[in-house]
This record gives C-alpha cells, sequence and structure tokens, in this order.
C-alpha cells in the first residue's frame, strides 16, 4: 500500500509540476532589484536565505529552479505533494515544520547552507499570514548568511480559502517582484535580541510585498525593472562584476528612508 502511494505520489507530483509550468508561462513577470547580484541566478561570494511569504511560492517555484536552492517545506502530509513538485520543478528540499522535526530541519538547513542557497516560507506551514518565524533569523545569525527577503504581487488573482489565502495567479495576469536588500544577522544573538531583527524582516518583507502588489495591480512600467523568464541563464564569466550588472536605483517606500543611501545592506545590519 505504501509503495503504491509512494508512485502515485511521484507521479502526481510530475503531472502537477508540467501543469504548473504551462499554467504559470502564460503570466508577464517583471521585477525590480536593489542589488541584481542578489539573484539566486549568479554564484555571488556565498549561499543566501531568500524568505518570501507562503501564498506566493508558486513564482519562485516557477521562475528560480536549477539556481542550487534548498527549501524548507512541512512535514505534514498536505505537503507531499509539492515536496515533489518542488523537485520537479528544480529544488532541493528539506522536510519540516513548527509542530514536528523543526530542530532537525533547522540542522540540515544549517548544512546544506555551508554550500546551497535556502529558501524559506517564514510564515509557513501553518501561519498567521505574513508573520515571520524566527527560524530563519536564526538560521542567518548561526550561519553568517545574509537574508534576501522577496516581496512578490500578482493582478487580482484567484484566493483560496486557507490560512495564507494562497494567490493563485489568472492566465495571462501580470506578476511582480521587488527583491529588498541583504540583511546582515548578526551572531550569538539571545532570544530578545532575534525578536527585534525577526521584527525588523517582517516589516521589510510586508513592505516590499505591498509593494509588488500595487505594482501588479497598476499595470505601470518602472524605471529600472527587467524583464523575467524561468530559463537557465548563463551565469557571467569568472572575474566579472555582477554587482554592476542591471542594478537600478533604489525604490523607496512610503515612510521609509532606508533608500536614502547606497548602503543598505549597513543599515539594515545595525
Amino acid at each position: 500500500m505504501s509503495d503504491s502511494l509512494s508512485l502515485s505520489m511521484r507521479l502526481g507530483g510530475l503531472v502537477a509540476s508540467q501543469g504548473i509550468r504551462a499554467w504559470m508561462s502564460t503570466m508577464e513577470y517583471r521585477a525590480l532589484y536593489y542589488d541584481k547580484s542578489l539573484d539566486a541566478r549568479f554564484l555571488g561570494d556565498g549561499p543566501r536565505i531568500y524568505v518570501f511569504w507562503h501564498e506566493y511560492i508558486l513564482v519562485p517555484l516557477y521562475l528560480r529552479g536549477h539556481c542550487n536552492l534548498a527549501m524548507l517545506l512541512s512535514r505534514h502530509r498536505d505537503a507531499d505533494i509539492l515536496a515533489r513538485v518542488a523537485y520537479h520543478m528544480g529544488f532541493d528540499c528539506v522536510r519540516g515544520s513548527s509542530n514536528r522535526g523543526s530542530a532537525a530541519a533547522l540542522l540540515e538547513m544549517s548544512r546544506r547552507g555551508r554550500h546551497m542557497n535556502l529558501a524559506i516560507t517564514p510564515d509557513g506551514p501553518r501561519g498567521p499570514r505574513r508573520q515571520m518565524a524566527v527560524g530563519a533569523i536564526y538560521l542567518a545569525s548561526r550561519l553568517g548568511l545574509p537574508i534576501v527577503p522577496l516581496g512578490f504581487g500578482v493582478d487580482r488573482p484567484w484566493r483560496a480559502k486557507s490560512w495564507d489565502r494562497h494567490a493563485v495567479p489568472r492566465p495571462f495576469s501580470q506578476v511582480r517582484g521587488v527583491i529588498g536588500p541583504a540583511v546582515r544577522i548578526p551572531e550569538g544573538l539571545d532570544r530578545e535580541q532575534l525578536e527585534v531583527h525577526r521584527q525588523r524582516v517582517e516589516r521589510l518583507l510586508n513592505d516590499l510585498t505591498l509593494d509588488a502588489e500595487d505594482w501588479a495591480t497598476s499595470g505601470l512600467r518602472r524605471e529600472g525593472e527587467v524583464c523575467e523568464r524561468p530559463q537557465a541563464q548563463e551565469l557571467p564569466p569568472n572575474g566579472t562584476d555582477v554587482s554592476a550588472i542591471d542594478r537600478p536605483a533604489l525604490v523607496p517606500y512610503p515612510g521609509d528612508d532606508l533608500a536614502a543611501d547606497g548602503d543598505t545592506e549597513q543599515r539594515f545590519s545595525a
């Protein structure tokens, strides 16, 4: 019985991944980067931790497969098919959740983070929606890896009646991404200090997401935007300064003076 279930799960994941590719290929994808070198397509100067809200997981699944990314997914049975889909879309998967296997998952993510980029939905697997758990902050502090927040938005998506109000893009709709600066988390933090940084990254991720959603709904073009496609992009030759590749001006946010100068990483690491 278990072998039959495993076979059906493998086949289901393969079929679902092909369906997602076909569905998501109808969308128009555009993004703004604080720093284009932080794109997971580029090797950069070491692994990073990418965070985005659970409701928009389809977007990075489609766009950033085969980019040396390990994704943290729940151990609940309802995430089994998602794990198979992620595998077929080009992601490694680590299974764990806040209730089952969290310590083992953090240990495995720590091991993977020494040579791979990490992808985490910090409000998953059960929410609350758009409220960040501390796990990504702890990993960033322990491993010395920067956190890169990814804000996504879709034009008038269908919304599931789930805890995260999962966004299902309508065919041929506009998908937008606003990729924030690298956030450095100091090492050796206690619980109170981890909480301070958790709140800071949560606010930033929410700001980026709201901005991307407003952009997608508006249908407007923005200075410095780039067209995004899922096809593997040829990496720049060794020695190329990727920090100078397609790097647009910073996008200011209402009530936020963090874009007042170019030293965003230092500002966020304080």
